[in-house]
């Protein structure tokens, strides 16, 4: 029984449905394992008290004659996903003791299928980083190197799933929160469609670019989660209905813009990016060059348009309706002292740089502009999708840095360059392990990023799965 944690859940799912093992002995394994490793890697801010009476709950519906793939299955849940009843800070110290009076509708629909969750996981604080680096509770570390960082923002997932604590967990991706993790750590990490999972319960960072999405061993894990947590949901407008957009014909075509890569990327990482095409090639697609001419104002685009939002959803954390509140000689000290303690570096600056772009003199220069370039690069990505399955990129340009090697926030941001195209376009998008790259004596994952049409995360499946399984 002591290797039932490095089950995937699809075998979990299997040996649960033929009574070999119990959710009770799943989760039991798992706690075990996150005893032993959690206090040196600081995946989980949280282990929930009741998980296995949650286990034992599982267990009795499987008796009573429920049959749900992921009945019984222990999850992570990302610390900005609501579950009622429990504490849900974003990482943050304004929000340290916030207990959420409602469950996010992605949760609701687990706890329909029967899931376990075992806690919630650090992040960076309101999902603004791509390290972990920036929690108010001290930084996850990578499970393949402990001197290196998970990414981020969901790095607390990523490493818990990467390093057996859980067979599965729950991120968010506004940028590449689930897909840079995911690839830093060598599990699978899926940003859907834009409205395809429900926002509703997400502490918010970018509500035009924020999706929650699955972290997982497999590609088949993936999938699993994603169609237990899609769909049209009446207390978020911008979901949808799996229906929406057409089916489409494979083409078996994957697109790869090479101009993309020609700087910046670790020349190892583009060895093993282009030995990911072979593979792909020999199971029968065809790789062809595609041109993408905007593609490279994305991160520029990017950092306009989500620090606007940023700055927009933020300002709700005023210190008078909840979360930290301070007081001062008047209601102006009052947010300034409980802003100023209660946000961390990161978020300060991204409510700063936010409110700039949006004020009265600058909106049409920089919000406006980036506005119009964000609509050129979706029609971009929608013209060349009609030719291919999917457009192919490492997911990032390097394998994990070191913890504080990315101190300079420009260098940290410049991560998210293959990654953020997928959240302004609202295509969906995948990370999978293509192998590893040395670094100071150690293996260190890389991931093959796939981004496909509106609507189509079986054209990210199918291909993933040829990857993953070759």
């Amino acid at each position: 029984m002591s290797k039932l944690n490095e089950l995937s859940i699809a075998e979990a799912s299997k040996k649960l449905a033929a009574g070999e093992i119990t959710s009770v002995q799943l989760t039991e394994a798992c706690l075990k394992e996150i005893e032993k490793r959690n206090p040196s890697l600081n995946a989980f801010l949280e282990v929930f008290a009741d998980a296995r009476e949650q286990a034992a709950k599982a267990d009795a519906r499987r008796a009573a004659g429920e049959s749900h793939p992921l009945l019984g299955i222990p999850l992570a849940v990302k610390d900005n996903i609501l579950i009622e009843g429990r504490k849900a800070s974003a990482a943050s110290k304004i929000l340290e003791n916030y207990v959420a009076a409602y469950d996010a509708t992605v949760i609701k629909k687990l706890k329909e299928a029967g899931a376990v969750f075992l806690g919630r996981t650090n992040m960076d604080e309101f999902a603004h980083g791509g390290s972990t680096e920036n929690s108010a509770y001290g930084p996850t570390k990578n499970p393949h190197d402990e001197s290196r960082v998970p990414g981020g923002s969901s790095g607390g997932s990523a490493a818990a799933v990467a390093a057996n604590l859980a067979p599965g967990a729950l991120g968010t991706d506004t940028g590449g929160s689930v897909r840079e993790p995911a690839s830093f750590c060598g599990v699978v990490g899926l940003k859907p469609t834009y409205g395809a999972a429900s926002r509703s319960g997400l502490i918010a960072m970018g509500s035009s670019l924020d999706q929650a999405g699955p972290l997982a061993r497999t590609v088949e894990d993936a999938e699993m989660l994603f169609s237990a947590i899609r769909g049209k949901d009446p207390f978020d407008g911008t979901s949808i209905d799996a229906s929406l957009y057409p089916a489409r014909t494979a083409k078996k075509k994957i697109g790869v813009p090479r101009h993309l890569l020609e700087k910046g990327v670790d020349p190892d990482v583009v060895e093993k990016f282009n030995g990911a095409l072979a593979l792909l090639a020999k199971k029968g697609y065809e790789i062809v060059d595609v041109g993408l001419p905007s593609a490279g104002l994305a991160l520029a685009v990017y950092y306009v348009i989500m620090p606007a939002e940023v700055s927009t959803n933020l300002a709700r954390f005023d210190g008078v309706r909840y979360g930290l509140s301070l007081k001062g000689k008047n209601l102006f000290d009052d947010y300034a002292a409980t802003r100023g303690e209660g946000f961390g570096a990161e978020a300060r600056r991204r409510i700063m740089l936010g409110t700039y772009v949006l004020s009265a003199g600058y909106y049409d220069a920089y919000f406006g502009k980036a506005a119009r370039a964000r609509e050129i690069l979706r029609k971009e990505y929608e013209a060349v999708l009609l030719g291919v399955d999917a457009i192919a990129t490492p997911t990032a340009p390097s394998p994990a840095p070191k913890l504080g090697e990315k101190a300079d926030p420009l260098s940290m941001y410049l991560l998210d360059v293959f990654t953020v195209t997928a959240n302004l376009t609202g295509n969906p998008a995948i990370s999978i392990p293509m192998g590893t790259v040395e670094r100071d004596g150690k293996q260190l994952p890389v991931g093959i990023q796939l981004i496909a049409a509106h609507g189509d995360e079986a054209a990210l499946f199918s291909a993933g799965k040829l990857l993953q399984y070759a």
